[in-house]
């Protein structure tokens, strides 16, 4: 059911709410969580059916922040605010709450949200888009447990990782960062074998536009305490993402390359090739993963903050000599 509450107020879309509840059953009963999506007009479809999905696993209360980004038509619009409240089919497990809000209204996304927000449920805030300046600080950052962005929406990626570790605060979180769990995973079990021989040096590749190939090169920098050189090249046909990553040990290399879009091979001393299942994942995945766990992410932000610098370093000291 989709009920719409043109230029409205977060009171009416409140006691609106209530209405729905009694007149179609408890729908927030079950509720684990509130997720605010701070999104642009026009951007909110592909969010939502992210948030559906992910609802599955997580019930929760979804509230969409729709706002102008400064060169949309909208941006100067008189202020008002358009309301949508979806639940049941068209919610997933979830219920939904569009706020598309307008001119000065536009300015206070606290405000809008406060009143809508579950009591004594942690509140996520996700940003798909364009992040603010600094997010723990921002407006929706500050009344959130858990902050994610993504950092592969940004014009150059790479800056943005560089911003996010200057600014980061424990809660924060990137998909970049979520991408790589499949790819931490097979790595570490790749070590988990004999001969159990330190790394001597490590190679990581991917696509130009790709922040989680910076994030695991850090990763791997950190954990391996190796010296890692990563390329960020577009010749491997196109491909988006991590293309592969090599380890160098004394017994040999062990090679984990993507080749396919979905599919990668694993390739260690002495031990057949292996084809694995290595797809890149969707915003459902990233944000499923996510909600499972909303206390702060101390690798995470270990390898923003300490790897990431020192790789950063390192290859401008190799540029130097």
């Amino acid at each position: 059911m989709i009920v719409d509450l043109p230029d409205t107020t977060t009171s009416n879309v409140s006691k609106t709410l209530i209405k729905i509840r009694e007149e179609g059953g408890a729908v927030a009963l079950g509720r684990v969580l509130t997720l605010i999506i701070a999104t642009t007009l026009g951007q909110e479809e592909e969010v939502i059916e992210a948030a559906n999905e992910a609802s599955r696993e997580h019930p929760m209360r979804v509230i969409v922040v729709s706002t102008a980004d400064p060169d949309h038509p909208h941006a100067d619009a008189e202020s008002r605010l358009d309301a949508q409240i979806r639940v049941g089919g068209d919610a997933g497990a979830s219920e939904v709450i569009v706020l598309r809000a307008y001119g000065e209204t536009a300015s206070d996304e606290e405000g809008l949200v406060t009143a809508l927000l579950l009591p004594d449920a942690p509140v996520v805030v996700w940003w798909p888009g364009t992040a603010p300046d600094v997010v723990s600080t921002s407006p929706l950052g500050r009344i959130a447990t858990c902050r994610i962005t993504d950092s592969s929406a940004a014009g150059d990626p790479h800056e943005a990782l560089l911003h996010l570790a200057e600014t980061y605060a424990p809660g924060d979180t990137d998909f970049a960062w979520t991408r790589l769990t499949l790819w931490r995973a097979q790595l570490a079990a790749a070590l988990d074998q004999p001969p159990y021989e330190p790394v001597d040096s490590v190679e990581v590749s991917g696509a130009p536009d790709s922040p989680s190939t910076v994030l695991l090169a850090a990763w791997l920098r950190l954990q391996l305490d190796a010296p890692v050189q990563h390329d960020l090249t577009a010749r491997q046909r196109g491909l988006s993402g991590i293309h592969g990553v090599q380890l160098h040990r004394a017994s040999g290399t062990i090679e984990l390359v993507r080749d396919m879009p979905d599919v990668a091979t694993l390739r260690q001393p002495g031990e057949p090739t292996h084809d694995l299942a290595l797809p890149r994942r969707n915003l459902r995945d990233c944000l499923a993963e996510e909600l499972r766990r909303l206390d702060p992410d101390e690798l995470y932000g270990k390898v923003l903050t300490q790897g990431l610098p020192l790789l950063e370093s390192e290859e401008r000291e190799a540029a130097i000599r």
